[in-house]
């Protein structure tokens, strides 16, 4: 690390707020461009970016000076987006579970009802809500790809390639 850095980074440790800002600052678009890499989304970048920040700031007397303060950075931000992955994972395991709950109830409504329950309502419950919608609209309310575009502020070709991605889907589950 150079000297100045260096003394930079010392000042930032002892409360110095305009050099800690100079130093993320500096290194901001470099951390960035490595989470684009890492992320494939730069949404999702921008926001890890912005909580490695926060990070920065707040841990920037556990600094030590055994690497780069770039590589510091680096790995703070990998650490979050690790984190935030796992995160995602576990909260999307959840919400499976909470959908599957729900799709049980609306299954004993139906057969307690002695209404029929069938495998293409089953197929359905396996699609996106976006490819559901479309393939419910088109297919079972009658409506217009033109229509549906109006109502679900999209693109005609959307509401079309939504449709047929669905049925795709529906042909797999039931073929």
């Amino acid at each position: 690390m150079e000297a100045a850095e260096l003394e930079e980074v010392q000042r930032a440790i002892q409360g110095d707020d305009s050099a800690l800002a100079e130093l993320l600052q500096r290194h901001y678009a470099f951390v960035y461009k490595y989470l684009v890499k890492v992320t494939m989304d730069p949404n999702v970048a921008e926001e890890t970016v912005q909580d490695t920040m926060i990070r920065c700031m707040e841990n920037i007397h556990r600094y030590d000076g055994s690497s780069a303060f770039s590589s510091w950075m680096i790995t703070i931000a990998t650490r979050i987006y690790i984190d935030k992955t796992r995160r995602r994972r576990r909260e999307q395991i959840w919400l499976e579970a909470v959908r599957n709950q729900a799709v049980r109830k609306l299954r004993w409504q139906f057969e307690s009802r002695n209404e029929e329950w069938t495998d293409v309502m089953d197929a359905m419950t396996r699609l996106t809500p976006e490819h559901r919608i479309a393939v419910l609209l088109k297919h079972y309310y009658g409506y217009g790809y033109d229509e549906m575009g109006e109502m679900l502020g999209i693109p005609s070709g959307t509401a079309k390639s939504r449709t047929a991605y669905g049925l795709r889907q529906l042909r797999k589950e039931l073929g």
